[in-house]
């Protein structure tokens, strides 16, 4: 599959959506609960600082999404977070190494200073291994400090990447 990436366009809201509440309902990775509608989700995303979408070239569909925003206010804002999520269907293609590569070169150029990622939870262990090829260093751990679907409970790591 040939994927191009591409700034979130209005028409694209349906389907990040649609991926955004897949990732929601695994219960592994994100820290929602519930599943979001298109009326939160909108001005939610309107916020962000970059939105950016991978697409099929040969289909035209999303296949994937990330958000970019400060990890912080105010003097903590020169960090940059990022929300990445890829459909369950085109997972092992590499389009999220794709979208942490461009989230990187887009937070650059944004200005920020670093990237943190303040949950990454243990069993995630394909985002693990994606962020620390991409230079991410594992900064820290809150034991237990995620809730898995199931109710029990995992560590999560901050990681770290200074641009």
């Amino acid at each position: 599959m040939t994927v191009s990436i591409r700034e979130l366009e209005d028409k694209d809201l349906p389907a990040v959506l649609a991926i955004w509440n897949e990732v929601i309902d695994e219960g592994g990775s994100f820290p929602f609960v519930e599943p979001w509608t298109l009326e939160q989700f909108a001005p939610f995303i309107a916020e962000q600082t970059r939105n950016v979408v991978a697409v099929d070239d040969s289909s035209d569909c999303v296949v994937g999404f990330y958000t970019l925003h400060p990890n912080m206010i105010g003097r903590c804002s020169t960090g940059a977070n990022a929300t990445y999520l890829v459909d369950a269907s085109v997972r092992g293609q590499h389009i999220g190494e794709k979208l942490v590569l461009d989230s990187i070169d887009s937070a650059r150029r944004l200005g920020f200073r670093y990237m943190q990622f303040n949950g990454v939870v243990d069993s995630n262990i394909h985002a693990r291994h994606l962020y620390e090829r991409c230079g991410f260093h594992d900064v820290g751990v809150i034991p237990k400090g995620f809730m898995v679907k199931d109710g029990s409970f995992e560590d999560m790591h901050i990681m770290y990447l200074e641009l």
